[in-house]
């Protein structure tokens, strides 16, 4: 019986632990070492900013971003089957329940949108969209604690005055590059 009561135990945390649903964090695992994509990870390091001379308010937002990720599929002219999978992939993960639009400009094969995940003032990631027909599409995730779209605004802010470190984007912009 002992037997039989364990079996079922370990059957049902296999079946509650195995969630098959798909996610941005699985797709950027995933395509990591995929040749057709660019997968940056970067630190708030990257802005190179002097904490003394923040606001509170500054200093507040800056403590809220942990990181972003980037993953980037450069389209050429061998992949554009794949490209049209992997971006349809990425629109089916958007469309679930947990990602809030904020806002979506250009057409479905073009254009950008900008979602979220958690609620209006305690936001956990901020997820940009974009997408080019003739260079390939980008997922960058924006991840944090207690975010929310003042303390973005305000990040941006920041980005402006600070001396960012570009050597670590140096492989989206040779992506780019045409």
């Amino acid at each position: 019986m002992k037997l039989i009561f364990n079996f079922l135990a370990i059957c049902s945390l296999c079946l509650t632990s195995c969630n098959s649903k798909p996610s941005l964090q699985k797709y950027f695992v995933e395509n990591t070492e995929n040749k057709n994509f660019i997968a940056l990870d970067i630190a708030p390091s990257i802005l190179n900013i002097d904490k003394t001379k923040l606001s509170a308010e500054q200093n507040k937002a800056l403590q809220s971003f942990d990181k972003m990720n980037i993953l980037a599929f450069k389209l050429n002219g061998t992949n554009k089957a794949q490209f049209e999978i992997e971006r349809a992939k990425v629109d089916t993960i958007l469309k679930e329940e947990k990602y809030q639009q904020l806002l979506k400009f250009g057409s479905g094969k073009e254009g950008a949108s900008v979602s979220f995940v958690g609620s209006d003032e305690h936001i956990e990631e901020f997820v940009l969209f974009a997408n080019k027909k003739e260079n390939g599409f980008a997922v960058i995730r924006i991840l944090g604690k207690d975010m929310n779209p003042t303390s973005i605004m305000t990040m941006m802010t920041i980005l402006q005055s600070g001396n960012i470190d570009l050597e670590q984007l140096k492989p989206l912009q040779e992506m780019f590059k045409k």
